[in-house]
């Protein structure tokens, strides 16, 4: 297995340029208003007591460039763990130079490492350069399913 040297695990001081590349695709996703994320809970997140959320970069011309942040997920059909894709992002500079295909390959590879069989991620159905680059990796649609998602208020309202 071969691994891509541009693509490493997250230490502490990538957190600030982790924060920049979210709000970087809150902007893409067209959704700035809704990124409210801290430094500080990023790290928290990743590097905390127990942390429940991990990260790869992939760096070019020794600047973090891009992220992959993911949780472990389960699938009580299969019943195994595995990988869910929260941010996929790339800085727009850098696009085309492989660096999203590295992201993902290494999540592929953690999954095949620890024995998980699933990576799963989810995407805005208007972002088709994204969708096109998932098709070409063999990735497949579960266009079956709807995503619900419940926050604010009515997560509150339920929540009491």
């Amino acid at each position: 297995m071969q691994i891509d040297e541009r693509v490493r695990r997250a230490r502490p001081d990538d957190v600030p340029p982790l924060v920049e590349l979210v709000y970087g695709l809150a902007e893409y996703e067209r959704a700035p208003d809704e990124c409210h994320l801290t430094a500080d809970q990023l790290h928290t997140a990743l590097f905390g007591e127990n942390p429940a959320v991990f990260c790869h970069v992939a760096e070019h011309e020794g600047a973090v460039a891009g992220c992959a942040l993911w949780f472990l997920s389960f699938s009580t059909w299969r019943g195994v763990h595995g990988i869910y894709l929260e941010d996929l992002f790339v800085r727009p500079e850098t696009r085309g130079t492989g660096l999203g295909k590295a992201l993902l390959t290494a999540l592929a590879q953690e999954c095949v490492t620890q024995g998980y069989e699933r990576l799963e991620w989810s995407v805005l159905n208007w972002n088709t350069p994204a969708i096109d680059f998932y098709n070409s990796l063999g990735a497949n649609p579960q266009e079956e399913w709807t995503t619900y998602r419940l926050t604010d208020e009515a997560l509150t309202r339920l929540g009491s």
